[in-house]
């Protein structure tokens, strides 16, 4: 199936998604604009990684309808010819990247899988490039992850997300864990990286300086469903208890007065 929207990177219709008897998601409609970079913010437990494992074809939902670049992502089509799957890039909560490898070795590894017919030697020039890309020195592609710190470790799983040049970037609590200058100078890549790849971004976060500084729209996920999906000067006047206590809050008020001064 085709979307009739292509200004659409994805489409979301009706979703449900539950535990036994605990229901995650019921009728979840989203939409994700191609070249946007949407924040998606909730409280725990609103399920905004099983969002997007969903999304990603990792977890089928119990009810609903997903299209991801036009196509049915649901679909047995889809999941046979990996269309999605190459064309999306993950950085998951923590870098996810395997321990006894090289950074190079990592970034390697999806185009490998996907390309087993490229010789070595381009495989890691195009790891390098990306390397590279993600901000890294050129040597950090023969290191181990654990000889890495950890703003570097988070480049080299954006190194290995942008191995297959996808058009979709998937990102879980990115700056998680950086300090203050390093959130900020990821956040700076991220945005830097969508204006010249054109990426589409899912951006799954609590911190409320990524919002302001890189988010076009921002998601609230609340009572099972997306409450509202908008800039963020609509949405923090949006009338529900959660949204006003995150956004007008001791630090969503500094957040806002940060970018203040900035501006």
């Amino acid at each position: 199936m085709v979307s009739a929207e292509p200004d659409l990177a994805i489409r979301v219709r009706g979703l449900r998604n539950s535990f036994g008897s605990q229901v995650v998601h019921e009728n979840l409609d989203l939409d994700v604009r191609r070249g946007e970079i949407l924040g998606v913010v909730g409280g725990s437990g609103t399920g905004k990684s099983v969002l997007m494992r969903a999304i990603l074809g990792l977890r089928p939902p119990q009810a609903g309808s997903i299209e991801v670049l036009g196509v049915d992502a649901l679909s047995w089509q889809a999941r046979e010819s990996g269309l999605i799957e190459r064309n999306t890039g993950v950085l998951f909560q923590g870098g996810a990247l395997f321990s006894s490898l090289t950074v190079a070795e990592n970034v390697a590894v999806p185009l490998k899988e996907h390309y087993p017919q490229l010789p070595a030697d381009m495989v890691h020039d195009l790891a390098m490039l990306k390397i590279r890309m993600a901000g890294l020195p050129e040597d950090a592609g023969a290191k181990l992850p654990s000889q890495l710190s950890g703003g570097m470790r988070k480049r080299a799983g954006i190194a290995r997300a942008l191995a297959l040049d996808p058009a979709l970037l998937f990102l879980d609590e990115p700056t998680a864990g950086l300090d203050p200058i390093g959130a900020a100078a990821f956040d700076g890549l991220i945005k830097s990286l969508q204006r010249a790849l054109g990426l589409t971004v899912f951006l799954i976060t609590h911190d409320l300086d990524t919002l302001y500084a890189i988010c076009d729209r921002v998601a609230v996920l609340a009572d099972r469903r997306v409450l509202v999906a908008a800039p963020l000067a609509e949405v923090e006047r949006f009338d529900h208890p959660w949204v006003q206590d995150y956004f007008h809050g001791p630090r969503g008020r500094a957040a806002q007065a940060a970018r203040a001064q900035e501006a």
